[in-house]
């Protein structure tokens, strides 16, 4: 009998641990998890330039349903902010651009103004943010079902994933190399509204230069931070990507093509006196290998033959 109860008293004590042991994991699992919610994102930080970027606005301007700011401001201020790329403005600051040099131009500007051709910045790079599409069947609540009957069958229609109702949304951000036209990343991000569990702890000082940045929707309504922290999280990926994977828009592409500005031979060598390859007539193209020699340039012509030919009688081809 007294076996009986030790065995029975043992296994009491047993149990007892165990479900202590359970409640303390839970207890900390629960902490982990409080801690994380509560950590205020983080915008991702270059220690140096990828290249120049310009951000452009999708064709569907599914942000007016919401009453938001097109998302081509809101991802400008995380560029601009993580340092990894140059700003070029492609939208309103080129337009007065423009302008200034039309002036310039009719000579209404002071003389040593120095604004002129030549002197604009190339993107390297076009970013296009944009909704992911993933659920078709998605009733009003949805953006996607609401918008996806105004557009065609291709690239276009690929819309939806920001839902009212549920508070969630899930972007697209795609990245394209502007002289190839090659795309360098595609990325997807998904945020919740569980996801803004830290703006409890005076989180807020994170949508604080969303104003200045003319995106002021995002950091005033529950929709808007939830699709700022999916576009945030997309962001943070491309970034990654882009980083791991370290292109160099001007070294990857070859030169602009080039025409003969008059008739001319190509060489197999750097020299007049070499074997002539072909013969070459005014305003045929040719396509610049990056090898130079003095006035001489290394190119292919449409045929696939390479050659030297003198740079003084090209010009770029328009």
């Amino acid at each position: 009998m007294s076996t009986s109860n030790n065995r029975s008293r043992s296994t009491g004590i047993e149990l007892i641990l165990a479900a202590a042991a359970l409640s303390a994991a839970s207890a900390a699992a629960l902490s982990t998890a409080h801690a994380d919610s509560s950590a205020q994102p983080q915008i991702p930080v270059c220690d140096k330039k990828i290249g120049t970027l310009a951000v452009t606005e999708p064709e569907n301007p599914w942000w007016t349903a919401m009453q938001l700011d097109s998302p081509a401001a809101l991802i400008k201020i995380y560029v601009s902010q993580s340092k990894c790329f140059t700003l070029v403005d492609r939208g309103k600051g080129l337009a007065a651009a423009k302008a200034e040099r039309e002036l310039a131009a009719s000579g209404e500007e002071r003389v040593g103004s120095n604004i002129g051709k030549g002197q604009m910045k190339a993107a390297d790079y076009v970013l296009v943010p944009d909704i992911a599409n993933r659920n078709r069947d998605a009733q009003g609540t949805n953006v996607g079902g609401a918008l996806g009957g105004l557009l065609g069958h291709g690239i276009g229609a690929v819309v939806g994933g920001v839902s009212l109702k549920s508070k969630t949304a899930d972007v697209v951000l795609t990245l394209t190399d502007v002289r190839s036209t090659e795309q360098v990343a595609l990325e997807q991000g998904h945020a919740k509204k569980t996801d803004l569990g830290w703006m409890g702890g005076g989180g807020l000082g994170f949508f604080g230069g969303f104003a200045a940045g003319g995106a002021s929707s995002y950091a005033n309504t529950e929709i808007g931070q939830v699709v700022a922290m999916a576009y945030l999280d997309a962001y943070t990926k491309l970034v990654n990507d882009v980083k791991s994977s370290a292109p160099d828009a001007k070294a990857d592409n070859v030169q602009q093509a080039v025409t003969m500005t008059k008739p001319g031979k190509l060489y197999t060598k750097p020299d007049l006196k070499s074997e002539v390859v072909r013969d070459l007539d005014a305003g045929m193209q040719l396509y610049p290998t990056g090898d130079k020699q003095g006035v001489w340039w290394k190119v292919n012509d449409e045929l696939g033959n390479e050659g030297w030919v003198v740079s003084t009688m090209v010009q770029l081809a328009k």
